[in-house]
């Protein structure tokens, strides 16, 4: 009978010395997101160039390169701005919509966040400082839209946005 007690406090003893190797696995620091940073000049750049009427730039994308948010697409038209946003993508956007009726044409900025559905949760929630950030540069714009899978990148979407946005609408309906 001795013997199995002694069987048993060695395999207690090798049980514990197990969790003794956890722990110490769990104090080793862990790996942490880096911080964001911005390459402004070519955000600001791109920005400048959807706003201009001098250009036909209607559309920009700003994605993260390793840490640092940059300028990754610029173009025409709302179906290639769609093609920019993946579901393992973290991204915003920024472009021009014209709106308004008969009477009058006007246009508006819709600035974009995109956080793709396959996106894990820590850099999801990372998004809210990092879009703050982005912010900064990309000041002027009439409705700020949420986007995470392909059908919330819907041209009428954002033109019923815009419209809400607006206010009165004075066309002859026509």
């Amino acid at each position: 009978m001795a013997e199995v007690e002694v069987e048993q406090i060695v395999e207690v003893t090798d049980e514990v010395s197990k969790d003794e190797e956890v722990d110490e696995v769990e104090d080793q620091p862990r790996r942490m997101f880096a911080p964001t940073e911005l390459d402004k000049d070519a955000i600001r750049e791109a920005y400048e160039d959807v706003r201009s009427d001098q250009t036909d730039t209607d559309w920009a994308v700003f994605k993260f390169q390793g840490s640092i948010i940059t300028c990754t697409a610029r173009g025409q038209g709302f179906s290639e701005f769609r093609e920019q946003f993946g579901d393992n993508d973290r991204a915003f956007g920024y472009i021009r919509i014209q709106m308004g009726d008969e009477m009058s044409k006007r246009l508006k900025f819709v600035f974009l966040t995109w956080i793709g559905q396959y996106v894990g949760v820590l850099p999801r929630a990372k998004m809210s400082t990092d879009k703050a950030l982005v912010r900064e540069v990309l000041s002027n714009f009439a409705v700020e839209l949420y986007a995470g899978v392909d059908d919330e990148l819907d041209i009428e979407l954002f033109r019923d946005a815009l419209e809400r946005a607006g206010g009165a609408n004075y066309g002859t309906g026509v």
